[in-house]
């Protein structure tokens, strides 16, 4: 056995030393291949576990800096978001903006052409329905724009002398009445009103030769055409002479009746406005009209009746030559349908919104805090309303001289007959009315555009949402103590208070644009807030960058190795291990004297 053998002293020192020598030099290499001069608890307690907690947050902290990144994105693809969000809805204030260019304009210019190519030198003489000995008539009436009062009541009476009205030779041309329309503004009319500052009317030949009428004070036109004939119900001469001007496809045919000095007239309303209002209606309590209120049953402002219509009247719409159904028989999905004498305010609008041969042209609402109705183009196409009305069998046609349309005031002129079973009056749009529908449908579209962009996750990231309601926390250190809300918006076309275009006069148009600059406001004030938070969170990411690199260089102050004080202990242990050996060869050599002498 091993421990029976005797070392003497020196031997055994110089073993144990050999021994000690090595395990510092495998503790060295160890210390040489791993870099560490710690590379468990045995080595060094304290250091080991000291180390082993910086390293353990600094590897928290590298887990949340991959989180942190993450929002950095999420807050960039709202930040796209919100740029292109702007551009929508600057498109849609441009849109807007040019509405009310047109608008302005339009409420500047109710106008009428006509649809016949004139030359101001042909005679009037000549054209079809006038009478060259003179007496024929033409009437311009405009109004304030403000108070509705008639501006301009002037009559154009051709070839004769009558009551102080102009006078011209029978001989007259069209650049003649088209100038003496003109004059009526710096004179003293029918009505008596004083000389204009400012001209409400202008008449002009257009570049195709079209005769062009337009109150250019903002008010409505109004044309009436008398042919001179004296006969009863001879409204067929004066039609003709508006047709020959190119207005007889307008016109609304007045037949007064077969007393002695009547003459028939036909006449034709132009308004200023892409849309055209009735006047306030009222119930037959005198309260302002609702959608319940029947049609029959309607008062104006100073409580006279308006109609007194019976089951079989009927009313149709004719707009860019089409024509509705009879929108007094209108019968409501899953309803019974309603009569001349049962349908309701709000059951003619939605007749009128439903007739599947219009509703694509004009649009028709109530306003119960106006009383009034109103009616907006929709299309280019859709440049006049023609308002046809129809007796019942045998019916009197009297009831419906002052109803509809002037006693619900869409026209300025009463509707006059008494042998007819149709009586029907045309009122035109704004000039704009055509840009104006279309400028609608590219704000709605736009309107949709910023739905589809905020609501279908194309401004999402990961998930995350923030431009249609989603929230954002970022955590910023281990114990989650340190967090930042990124608080998301929903940025539908609804929610930023951008209503569905309706250009149908200056103060709608007016509202869009409020609303526009007010969803502008709120996306730029989130814009800037997204700015901030996004400007936290980077800062945040480069100090967490900054700590785990000081937590890793703490960590390995305590465990890394200094390889070159290690390289230089091993080569040191090895120069102590050859001595090491050589000297426990000298001190065995007595013993190996011994064995010589045997």
């Amino acid at each position: 056995m091993t421990n029976d053998v005797v070392l003497s002293a020196a031997l055994r020192n110089n073993l144990l030393s050999l021994q000690n020598t090595q395990r510092n030099i495998d503790t060295t290499q160890n210390r040489l291949a791993t870099g560490k001069k710690v590379n468990s608890a045995l080595d060094n307690p304290q250091a080991f576990f000291a180390a082993q907690a910086l390293s353990n947050r600094a590897s928290d902290l590298t887990n949340l800096l991959d989180s942190i990144g993450q929002s950095i994105q999420v807050i960039k693809a709202a930040d796209n978001g919100v740029t292109a969000l702007t551009s929508l809805v600057n498109q849609a204030q441009a849109i807007a903006q040019s509405a009310q260019s047109a608008v302005t304009s339009a409420s500047n210019q109710a106008s009428a052409t006509g649809s016949v190519a004139l030359s101001g030198s042909t005679l009037l003489s000549n054209l079809t329905g006038f009478t060259a000995a003179g007496g024929d008539k033409i009437s311009i009436s405009i109004t304030n724009p403000d108070t509705g009062a008639l501006v301009v009541d002037g009559t154009i009476a051709l070839g004769t002398a009558k009551g102080g009205l102009i006078t011209t030779a029978a001989n007259q041309t069209v650049q003649d009445l088209i100038d003496q329309i003109n004059d009526i503004n710096s004179r003293a009319g029918t009505g008596g009103n004083a000389p204009l500052d400012t001209p409400a009317v202008t008449a002009e030949l257009d570049s195709s030769g079209h005769l062009k009428l337009t109150a250019v004070n903002g008010g409505t036109l109004h044309v009436q055409i008398q042919n001179a004939t004296v006969n009863a119900q001879n409204a067929a001469n004066s039609l003709t002479m508006a047709t020959s001007l190119g207005y007889g496809s307008i016109v609304k045919i007045n037949q007064l009746g077969a007393t002695a000095g009547q003459t028939d007239t036909v006449d034709f309303t132009a308004r200023s406005s892409a849309a055209i209002s009735s006047n306030a209606l009222y119930s037959s309590t005198g309260t302002l009209a609702s959608a319940d209120t029947l049609l029959s049953g309607l008062k104006d402002s100073g409580g006279t009746a308006l109609t007194t219509l019976l089951a079989a009247d009927t009313l149709k719409l004719k707009i860019g030559g089409k024509l509705s159904g009879d929108l007094l028989h209108y019968a409501p999905a899953g309803g019974t349908a309603f009569t001349g004498a049962t349908i309701t305010v709000g059951g003619l609008v939605d007749a009128i919104n439903h007739d599947s041969t219009i509703k694509a042209l004009v649009h028709a609402d109530f306003d119960e805090t106006t009383g009034q109705i109103s009616l907006t183009a929709t299309d280019p196409s859709a440049t006049d309303v023609q308002f046809q009305f129809g007796g019942a069998s045998g019916e009197s046609f009297s009831k419906l001289t002052a109803a509809y349309p002037t006693g619900l005031g869409f026209g300025i002129e009463a509707l006059t007959t008494n042998t007819q079973t149709l009586a029907q009056e045309t009122v035109r749009f704004g000039a704009a009315a055509g840009q104006l529908s279309s400028l609608q449908t590219q704000y709605d579209t736009i309107r949709s555009q910023i739905d589809a962009l905020t609501s279908n996750g194309d401004t999402g990231y990961g998930g995350t949402n923030l431009l249609n309601g989603d929230n954002l926390v970022t955590t910023f250190n281990e114990s989650r103590t340190s967090t930042l809300t990124t608080n998301g918006a929903t940025f539908t076309s609804s929610s930023l208070g951008i209503d569905a275009a309706n250009f149908g006069n200056a103060a709608n148009v007016q509202n869009s644009i409020d609303q526009i600059n007010g969803a502008l406001s709120t996306i730029r004030n989130f814009g800037s807030s997204l700015a901030t938070d996004l400007s936290v969170i980077q800062s945040r990411q480069d100090f967490t960058n900054n700590l785990i690199n000081t937590l890793q260089s703490g960590s390995d102050s305590l465990t890394i190795a200094d390889q070159n004080a290690e390289g230089a202990k091993l080569l040191a242990l090895q120069t102590r291990q050859s001595l090491g050996v050589t000297s426990l060869s000298l001190a065995s050599q007595s013993q190996q004297a011994i064995l010589r002498l045997f």
